[in-house]
């Protein structure tokens, strides 16, 4: 069940990669390394910072051939799948969750402390985004805008206190990822925005 929910957030990461390569006007190639990038990059940094080698998304074909196929997809069909603009976030929210909640079970399950656990889910969360907006020149959105990061550590926690309490895995990763998606919807909703200096 996890490695299902998992690849869903590959698959959702790919979307939101290959969007944006498209938008900054990459050819086929450019579309493809960005959507793999943003959907396996966050796994890769999960599985090294945990001490799996070498990382389950260079061990099994489904993580590679998922973010491909699904690049090659948004390459052909952009202006449609563009026009889903709330679709494309709420399907980013749920790659978040996804991410956020399966890394850190993972790292649960690897005997890492609850705490490097929660750090490990968010990095892996936020990771690939990041990872594109480097790659594209510009400020990763994580720091600038939007309530991103901290619905990435509420979730965290509470897989971690699930977890601690003798809750099911798949239970709590289920909970937790409808509480991370839930507030990345709302956020965007209303409008939330983590504070920022003034001027």
């Amino acid at each position: 069940m996890l490695v299902v929910l998992d690849l869903i957030g590959v698959a959702v990461f790919a979307v939101s990669g290959a969007l944006a390569a498209v938008y900054a006007r990459l050819d086929v190639f450019g579309v493809l390394v960005l959507a793999c990038v943003t959907a396996l990059g966050g796994g890769v940094v999960r599985d090294l910072l945990l001490g799996i080698d070498p990382p389950t998304t260079l061990r099994h074909w489904q993580y590679l051939v998922t973010p491909v196929v699904v690049a090659l997809v948004v390459f052909r069909f952009h202006p449609a799948v563009a026009r889903l603009r709330r679709g494309t976030q709420l399907a980013d929210a749920l790659g978040l969750a996804l991410f956020v909640t399966t890394a850190t079970s993972t790292g649960l399950a690897t005997g890492a402390p609850g705490i490097t656990s929660a750090i490990v889910g968010v990095i892996t969360g936020v990771g690939g985004g990041v990872l594109r907006d480097v790659l594209l020149n510009e400020i990763p959105q994580v720091l600038r805008r939007e309530i991103y990061a901290i619905a990435a550590l509420v979730g965290a926690t509470l897989v971690v206190i699930g977890t601690r309490l003798g809750i099911t895995p798949v239970a709590v990763t289920l909970v937790a990822a409808a509480v991370v998606a839930g507030l990345r919807v709302v956020a965007l909703w209303r409008g939330w925005n983590a504070p920022i200096p003034r001027s």
